[in-house]
């Protein structure tokens, strides 16, 4: 049988092993910081400096020479690259890490901190500095520049992309989500009526994990690795 694309969907649990924080473990992001403060129009709206040292903070983060892509990130790459069929990874993450592992076809469907929104002319642009001291829009030289993440209340990014990709999709495989984010926790739910496969690779089940047809357990490192060698073993 021919090898049928591929979608993945990845979340901060991917990550988790090259050093950056999830957001609703025990530890995670939410338990230090209020989501009402930092994450969504209203909260910029009413603390621009607020919102956007919450976000500096993150991308020096990022930023650090000690963040790299671990095993998981490269075995995705290693997967695209080999796969004989598409191969695309939808990202919860707003971190590199997947591009850095040499990913190419990836939708990033909340944003990405790397780079800014100009509220005045809506110009995209690159950045990998602070924002909070009022960065001038580079297309328009207007100081109106946001992250360019996706805030609660705000529409994903490249759902209908998405949407056509889970339509045709033949294997759809969730790495390192909780599950209970829409809309990505239904994406597995599309699938399944496209009939097509639904694998779990997790630290633990997540809330949906009995929506998949089966499901691996432990760190992401290690995971998802065997699993890749084990779809390409299949393909031959």
């Amino acid at each position: 049988m021919a090898a049928r694309p591929i979608v993945v969907l990845t979340g901060a649990g991917i990550s988790r092993e090259s050093g950056l924080h999830t957001f609703r473990d025990a530890d995670g992001i939410w338990a230090s910081v209020r989501i009402e403060d930092v994450a969504t129009p209203e909260a910029f709206a009413r603390d621009p400096s607020r919102v956007q040292a919450f976000y500096d903070s993150r991308r020096r983060g990022l930023l650090d020479p000690a963040i790299r892509p671990n095993a998981a990130h490269g075995a995705l790459a290693r997967l695209e690259a080999r796969w004989p069929a598409p191969v695309l990874v939808v990202t919860q993450n707003i971190d590199d890490l997947h591009e850095r592992a040499g990913s190419h076809a990836l939708i990033h469907m909340h944003g990405e901190l790397l780079k800014a929104r100009c509220l005045a002319c809506h110009a995209i642009s690159p950045v990998r500095h602070d924002l909070a001291s009022g960065v001038a829009c580079p297309a328009c030289g207007q100081r109106r520049l946001r992250p360019h993440v996706v805030w609660f209340g705000e529409m994903p990014l490249g759902m209908d992309a998405i949407a056509e990709a889970l339509d045709g999709c033949g294997l759809f495989v969730s790495i390192g989500t909780s599950g209970n984010v829409y809309p990505a926790a239904g994406f597995v739910d599309h699938a399944r009526r496209r009939r097509a496969r639904t694998v779990e690779l997790n630290l633990e089940r997540s809330l949906g994990a009995d929506l998949f047809d089966e499901g691996h357990y432990g760190p992401a490192t290690e995971v998802v690795p065997a699993f890749v060698d084990r779809l390409l073993a299949e393909c031959g």
